[in-house]
């Protein structure tokens, strides 16, 4: 009973931040309104004030419960965002080309996005974890969430939905990994139904900041075997991701949102 009232209270307190979020940056609009709109696949005018409120409002309902953890969730969403403004325009896709393009001496938002979420999972899995080799593990767990995440988010709903459906196990735990995951998924439900709308979109800011969510309440609610297996799926999906943004260049999905 007192774990559902502390998983019900971390999904609720994420849900509402994350309405609030929306709703006060929709009113204030910093910068003017143009700056949060942007045009979808269909030509539909979409919002870009869930990704900042649902970054906010899940790193506040994860960091209740794991403060290391919350700030990984915040600066995933920062870096997500440093992206999604620096980098629009921006073709190239993956860490092979953003790695390529550091290569030649340009640094892209890409390239500042992958080190400064992989560096933000490896300080928070250091805190939160005691062993060398689980500490590790849980970096590569928290910074490929983050990845996989936004590697789905090709289509409107994809990646709220994959973070809802994904979550549901560490609820079955108990203790702060079944809070984080609740956490986690309430920010999911709570944009869910303006993304699906094609009313608003998670851009990287939201993506990368419920992955990190997902991976860090892996983190805490698992072992090392779990540690592991986790860590080795996300890497695998991470290398196949590379071959699926390729083919979504030439390919385009229906309802797709853009390229991956």
């Amino acid at each position: 009973m007192v774990n559902l009232v502390r998983t019900t209270a971390s999904f609720g307190l994420a849900a509402s931040l994350t309405r609030a979020g929306i709703a006060g940056l929709r009113a204030k609009a910093p910068g003017g309104r143009g700056r949060w709109e942007r045009k979808n696949y269909a030509g539909r005018t979409v919002e870009l004030y869930a990704g900042p409120a649902t970054a906010v409002g899940t790193a506040v309902g994860v960091g209740r419960v794991r403060p290391a953890a919350g700030l990984a969730v915040l600066v995933a969403g920062v870096c997500g965002a440093y992206d999604d403004v620096a980098g629009a325009g921006d073709s190239r896709r993956g860490f092979r080309d953003h790695l390529g393009a550091l290569r030649d001496g340009e640094i892209t938002s890409g390239a500042v996005k992958l080190f400064g979420i992989s560096a933000a999972g490896l300080v928070a899995g250091a805190l939160l974890r005691e062993r060398a080799v689980d500490k590790v593990l849980a970096g590569v767990v928290i910074a490929g969430a983050a990845h996989f995440v936004n590697l789905v988010d090709v289509r409107p709903g994809a990646a709220a939905g994959a973070v809802l459906a994904l979550g549901v196990p560490g609820l079955l735990r108990s203790g702060p990994g079944a809070e984080i995951a609740a956490a986690t998924m309430g920010a999911a439900a709570a944009v869910l139904p303006d993304d699906l709308g094609e009313r608003a979109m998670l851009g990287d800011t939201g993506a990368h900041a419920l992955g990190a969510a997902l991976g860090a309440a892996v983190v805490v609610g698992n072992g090392r075997a779990g540690l592991a297996a986790h860590a080795v799926a996300l890497v695998a999906a991470a290398a196949c991701g590379e071959r699926v943004s390729e083919a979504a260049r030439t390919v385009v999905l229906p309802g797709a949102r853009r390229p991956a």
